[in-house]
C-alpha cells in the first residue's frame, strides 16, 4: 500500500469514528428529547468526546492500519473508548462548571465503545473482502 493510500485509509478511519460520535451525541440527546433545543450543547458533549478519543486512541493502536485489518484486534477501539469515555465526562464537566454524573460517564464511554465496535467491524469486513461483489 503506498503512502497516500495508507493516508486515504488512516482518513477515513478518523472521519469514521468522528462521524460515530457525532451519531452517539445525537443519539443521546434525542433520548432525552432535548435533540431539538440541544443547540450549542451539543457541542457541550461531543467535542470532549472527540478530544478525549483523540487523546486515548491512538496509544492503543487504533489508527494502525495494520492493526485495523485484523480482526482479533477489535478490542483496541473498544476499550480505548472505555477509557476515554471518562476523560471526556471530566473535560465535559470542566467546560460547563458542572459535576461529573458516574452514571452519564458510564453510559457515554458503553454506548461509545459499542457504537465504535460496531463501525470498526463494518470497516474490517469491507477492507477483509478478497473479491469484488460484482465483477
Amino acid at each position: 500500500m503506498n503512502e497516500r493510500s495508507r493516508l486515504v485509509q488512516q482518513i477515513i478511519l478518523l472521519a469514521g469514528d468522528i462521524i460515530v460520535l457525532a451519531l452517539v451525541t445525537l443519539f443521546g440527546f434525542a433520548r432525552h428529547g432535548e435533540l431539538a433545543s440541544g443547540g450549542v450543547r451539543l457541542m457541550t458533549t461531543f467535542i470532549p468526546l472527540v478530544v478525549a478519543w483523540l487523546l486515548v486512541a491512538p496509544f492503543l493502536g487504533v489508527f494502525d492500519l495494520q492493526l485495523a485489518a485484523d480482526l482479533r484486534q477489535l478490542w483496541r477501539p473498544f476499550w480505548a473508548m472505555v477509557l476515554a469515555g471518562p476523560m471526556a465526562g471530566w473535560l465535559r464537566g470542566v467546560l460547563l462548571n458542572e459535576p461529573i454524573q458516574p452514571v452519564f460517564v458510564l453510559v457515554l464511554g458503553g454506548i461509545s465503545a459499542l457504537a465504535l465496535l460496531g463501525w470498526r467491524s463494518l470497516y474490517w469486513l469491507v477492507i477483509s473482502r478478497k473479491k469484488p461483489l460484482y465483477g
